[in-house]
């Protein structure tokens, strides 16, 4: 929805006209999956794929809020509300959360009326919910005149999920999606929240591959996936998985046991193929972050087990028709989610309908296909500013 249409719905929502935008990115993971909550280093890039919500303060202690999506009426709470919702309103936990997260923080941020506007999916992987969360931090900023660097509102945005969504995330998402820019990925080590922008190979393209299975990684398979991880740790004897070692792993297979084993050997190997992809990159050695991107994918497939049969299709789709290919996974939490592909420019309609015929051979439906940029991350700008 373009900005002028997003103002038109705000003034037939609320009936007055907003006072600002804000908008925030997805992103996708090129590689270095399951390791940011171990503070390892991670590739993502935000993409040209948005929330966008229109704002305005309201004079009350209260917020309303409402999706262009829901077709109801805007949802009203206290600007102080705790309470975590349920059900068809679960939805509101990740701006409730936000607010939370920075009131403990010490800022106040008055009542305002909000209408959300998306052209990213919801559960694709793409973290919805982490530029749903950015965009409101940045509400909360303007409205209240307390700024936050990039790296703050990020932790604020993570806490928000932690303690109000129900998700024990990493930070790779809400500092990519808060902190990117235009035209690159974003090398960030999550430990010390550095970040480095990493420029993509001339002449590729991203292309995103949705295959409609939604994820819901408060369900319990994440935060499994990140006890496994802890008691891996406590064996191994180790403050983080990326601080063991192949060797380490293997000397103390029989204590781990398999299924231990197997998770700790993604988290170190996938760090090692963070690096080797960027120089990868770097070298125009597309054969290497091919494979490497490959390697990843059946990590995560295998020894981590977060892949599915619709991610899987579309990456043996990907590999199988090869021309211009670059690299093909699964990318964000998985149990669904999408695919994220680079491919060479001229090659993209040819691939796209691969990809989506191979998938309906296999599943009766076809995927939602699409390209993507790398994107600059969350902004506020007054409404008079116009359409973006």
């Amino acid at each position: 929805m373009l900005l002028s249409s997003l103002r038109a719905s705000f003034v037939e929502a609320f009936g007055t006209s907003p006072t600002a935008f804000s908008v925030a990115p997805g992103r996708v993971n090129l590689i270095g999956e399951h390791i940011d909550y171990l503070g390892g280093c991670v590739l993502p890039a935000a993409i040209d794929r948005q929330i966008r919500i229109a704002c305005r303060p309201n004079g009350t202690d209260d917020v309303r809020i409402q999706s262009d999506h829901s077709g109801a009426s805007p949802v009203s709470f206290p600007v102080t509300d705790d309470r975590v919702r349920e059900g068809d309103e679960s939805w509101i936990n990740y701006p409730l959360g936000v607010l939370g997260e920075y009131r403990k923080d010490g800022v106040t941020c008055p009542g305002f009326d909000a209408l959300i506007s998306s052209n990213l999916p919801a559960g694709a992987g793409l973290s919805s919910s982490a530029a749903l969360e950015a965009a409101t931090a940045l509400i909360v900023e303007w409205l209240s005149g307390e700024a936050r660097s990039a790296a703050q509102r990020a932790a604020l945005c993570r806490l928000a999920e932690h303690h109000y969504a129900g998700v024990p995330c990493g930070i790779m998402d809400q500092l990519v999606v808060c902190a990117a820019e235009e035209g690159h990925a974003l090398r960030i080590d999550c430990e010390t929240l550095e970040t480095r922008p990493v420029g993509l190979p001339r002449g590729i393209v991203l292309v995103i591959a949705n295959t409609g299975v939604q994820h819901a990684l408060g369900d319990g398979e994440y935060r499994i996936r990140r006890e496994q991880c802890a008691e891996a740790e406590q064996i191994l004897g180790v403050a983080s998985l990326c601080q063991a070692s192949l060797e380490e792993i293997g000397k103390q297979e029989s204590q781990l046991g398999e299924l231990l084993t197997r998770r700790a050997r993604h988290a170190v190997t996938e760090l090692e193929r963070v690096e080797d992809f960027i120089l990868a990159m770097a070298a125009n050695d597309s054969a290497t972050t091919r494979r490497i991107m490959h390697e990843g994918h059946v990590s995560l497939r295998d020894d981590f087990e977060v892949s599915c049969p619709e991610l899987d299709c579309l990456v043996e789709a990907a590999e199988e028709f090869g021309h211009g290919l670059w690299g093909a996974r699964m990318t964000g939490g998985g149990f669904g989610g999408s695919t994220v592909n680079l491919i060479e420019a001229k090659q993209v309609a040819a691939f796209t309908a691969f990809l989506s015929e191979h998938f309906y051979v296999t599943f009766e439906r076809k995927p939602d296909i699409f390209t993507a940029h790398p994107s600059p991350g969350a902004q506020i700008f007054p409404a008079s500013a116009g359409d973006a």
